[in-house]
């Protein structure tokens, strides 16, 4: 028997998938200052910004893949 929401099932697990990764990526400025080692991932990858207390983690990676994601859509 054939349902509809079968058709929906990789849509579905991509869209946990972005759950998880967009968790991660709201988790990354705590954890990289819980885990000093984070430093030494490529700046490429992840790059952590220090100043004065404050904590910004980003990965140019990601805001790549955004930038030609909404210049592809347009």
């Amino acid at each position: 028997m054939y349902l509809e929401m079968d058709e929906y099932a990789p849509f579905s697990s991509i869209g946990w998938l972005m759950i998880i990764l967009g968790a991660l990526f709201v988790a990354l400025p705590y954890l990289s200052r819980v885990i000093p080692d984070l430093e030494r991932i490529p700046w490429f990858i992840l790059y952590v910004y220090k100043r004065d207390g404050f904590y910004f983690a980003t990965s140019p990676i990601l805001i790549l893949l955004s930038l030609l994601s909404l210049f592809r859509n347009r």
